[in-house]
């Protein structure tokens, strides 16, 4: 309801460019802050507690993405998202570059803060318009 016309307020009070990096470092440290908060609460900093929430059955993302497993093993993590509420939402509501930023862009933050040896990548999101987002996520020996 209220958040995407508040950003969108946002955006015109501090001009585009700027409130987009403003919204993507305050996204990322979010992530990251969250990220840390469940390796100490789970204990285990690998890449099977990084994924344990995905695996789970909360509603959460159950309702809010469809996914597939491509690879899933100790080193590496790929999953296909083939549908995501949160795009759904920013891009019918014109405004799929505030959900980028407020949604997807802390991802890339997470995976090093819950374990410095994590990278995700990532090349295709739904947000910006592609058929899937294709995160992988792989862990430095």
């Amino acid at each position: 309801g209220g958040f995407i016309p508040l950003m969108k307020n946002l955006a015109e009070e501090l001009g585009k460019d700027k409130f987009d990096a403003l919204l993507k470092k305050a996204a990322s440290k979010a992530a990251a802050q969250q990220a840390k908060q469940q390796a100490a609460k789970q204990g285990k900093n690998d890449l099977a507690a990084f994924m344990a929430p995905l695996k789970s059955k909360d509603p959460l993302w159950q309702h809010l993405l469809t996914f597939e497993f491509v690879e899933d093993t100790e080193k590496a993590v790929e999953i296909k998202v083939t549908e995501c509420l949160w795009a759904k939402t920013f891009r019918d509501r014109g405004a799929a570059d505030i959900g980028y930023a407020a949604i997807c862009h802390g991802d890339f933050a997470a995976a090093p803060a819950f374990n410095p040896k994590m990278k995700m990548t990532r090349t295709k999101t739904l947000m910006q318009g592609h058929d899937c987002c294709n995160h992988r996520w792989t862990m430095a020996a």
